[in-house]
C-alpha cells in the first residue's frame, strides 16, 4: 500500500486562542508535542505550563508559528516475480545460482552421468544479474561475489 504525503497543522487549543479581545503571550516552551505521535499520526499542542515544560521534553522546542510536520511516505513496494522466484536462488555468499536445464522429460536417452550433472545448481552469469534482480527486487545479491 503506498502511502502519500501527509501534512498534520498544530492549532492551538481553544484556552491559548483570543480571550476577550487581546492576545495572550506565551512562554516559549508552552506547547510540547504528545510523546506518542509518530509519522503518519496527526500531531495535536498541548498546552503546559512554563514551569513543567523543561520536564515534559528533555530538549528545548522553540515554538514555531504556523509550522507543518511532514511525514513521508514509504513508496511504492516493488513485487517478486513469482515464477523467477522458484527458479532462482541466493547461496549463503551472495551469489545466483540456478538448475541446469534438461532434466523434465527424455531422460532415458540420457546417461546417469549426464542426469546427474543436469541436477547440480550453477551459478548465473553476472550479465543476467540485473534480469534478475529485476525480477526479485528482494533478493541479497553479492556482485562481488567470485
Amino acid at each position: 500500500m503506498a502511502m502519500s504525503l501527509s501534512l498534520a497543522r498544530v492549532a492551538l487549543p481553544p484556552l491559548l486562542q483570543q480571550q476577550g479581545g487581546a492576545p495572550r503571550k506565551l512562554h516559549p516552551g508552552a506547547l510540547a508535542f504528545p510523546a506518542k505521535s509518530f509519522f503518519g499520526a496527526p500531531l495535536a499542542a498541548v498546552a503546559v505550563s512554563p514551569a513543567s515544560a523543561a520536564a515534559a521534553s528533555p530538549l528545548r522546542r522553540r515554538p514555531s508559528s504556523a509550522s507543518a510536520v511532514v511525514a513521508a511516505g514509504k513508496g511504492y513496494k516493488m513485487k517478486t516475480h513469482k515464477a523467477s522466484a522458484k527458479r532462482f536462488r541466493v547461496t549463503g555468499r551472495g551469489k545466483i545460482v540456478r538448475r541446469r536445464a534438461g532434466k523434465q522429460h527424455l531422460l532415458s536417452k540420457k546417461n546417469t552421468k549426464r542426469r546427474k550433472r543436469l541436477s547440480k545448481m550453477i551459478q548465473v552469469n553476472k550479465s543476467d544479474y540485473n534480469n534478475v534482480t529485476g525480477a526479485l527486487p528482494y533478493l541479497k545479491v553479492n556482485r562481488n561475489a567470485e
